[in-house]
């Protein structure tokens, strides 16, 4: 394994851990907004009163997005079992310097 695969395999990672939990994110963000803004118009200062409206909110994207998510996860898996035989063998070739290959 080179470091460029190792730096591009972690890249593709992240990318799609942003991927996945940006709807969550987001819809917390504007419900966070929202309540706040209805906070100062108000002036109610509850400070349990921006959860309860985030968690349900979080919880019905996560129930309408998550075919979605999980089949992008599940993609994900996929190509990383269906390439990890060829990873190891392309891995074999490769010397640690200072020890033998008879060694390893």
């Amino acid at each position: 394994m080179t470091t460029e695969f190792v730096i591009d395999f972690g890249r593709r990672a992240m990318e799609l851990i942003l991927l996945l939990s940006l709807p969550m994110l987001l819809v917390g963000l504007a419900i966070g907004l929202l309540v706040s803004i209805f906070q100062a118009t108000t002036q109610i200062q509850e400070m349990t009163l921006q959860f309860i409206p985030k968690i349900v909110c979080i919880t019905l994207v996560l129930v309408v997005a998550g075919p979605w998510l999980l089949a992008n996860l599940m993609d994900y898996t996929m190509q990383i079992l269906e390439n990890f035989p060829d990873w190891v063998r392309s891995a074999e070739g490769l010397v640690v310097q200072g020890v033998e290959p008879a060694a390893l």
